[in-house]
């Protein structure tokens, strides 16, 4: 595990304190690819969404990694009642104003966390993937966004695999017993540089959206040993509620 070269406020270290110790105890980990996080400086990095447990445990990863994790939040977690949303609020966290007209406004305070060197965690498709086989679905493309609005930050890709097996919300599964084995692989940075400078059309955001879903796709492909589907399973088509 790496040193920690940034600040580490009260809040956060409470966080580390309850968390470190609790995800040692669930699960079996597996870390691949830690030196391919920043080690200093401002980092994006985009992870594949499979279970509800993901943050606490992608959290882990990151610390691992020797950064501070700071999620992008629906700013709703933010008013939750004490102590959750002082918690949240003070380890730095970062919401995302999804109300907000101007798209660019509601990732300000990304941008900020960017612009002091912090590494930034997003999950692009937004909530839990409804992909049957729980490959990465359509993404949203808030992350593409994110990199127009912070020229030459790094967008690191990361898998992630195993969670899905302990906390299944979609299916009312959670089995904590026996212990899961949990996989997380960081890639390279993808290749962006085409797009710098570009407006942020419609085409231009989907083109840069794919290519880090193809990047995401292809590190859980690594994990699990198996070839990913041809084409994103997209939500927006089926019935809500449905896997």
């Amino acid at each position: 595990m790496r040193r920690h070269a940034e600040k580490v406020g009260p809040y956060m270290r409470l966080a580390v304190v309850l968390v470190y110790p609790l995800i040692t105890l669930l699960f079996r980990r597996r870390w691949v690819g830690l030196d391919r996080i920043p080690a200093t400086g401002p980092a994006i990095v985009a992870v594949n969404h499979i279970s509800y447990a993901d943050p606490l445990i992608f959290a882990r990863f990151i610390w691992d990694a020797g950064r501070v994790p700071r999620y992008l939040a629906k700013a709703s977690l933010f008013t939750l009642p004490f102590p959750l949303g002082r918690i949240v609020t003070g380890a730095g966290q970062i919401p995302v104003h999804r109300e907000t007209a101007d798209a660019a406004q509601a990732l300000h305070g990304a941008v900020e966390a960017l612009g002091r060197g912090e590494v930034v965690l997003i999950y692009p498709e937004g909530t839990v993937t409804r992909d049957p086989g729980f490959w990465p679905m359509q993404a949203k493309t808030g992350v593409a966004r994110l990199a127009l609005l912070a020229p030459g930050v790094p967008v690191v890709p990361v898998g992630q695999w195993g969670a899905q097996h302990f906390l299944d919300v979609y299916a009312r599964r959670f089995r904590p017993l026996p212990r899961k084995r949990i996989t997380i692989r960081a890639g390279e940075p993808v290749d962006l540089s085409e797009f710098a400078g570009s407006a942020p059309s419609s085409a231009v955001l989907h083109q840069m959206t794919d290519r880090i879903m193809v990047a995401i796709r292809d590190q859980v492909a690594e994990i699990r040993g198996e070839q990913p589907p041809a084409e994103f399973y997209r939500w927006s088509a089926a019935k809500q509620g449905q896997r």
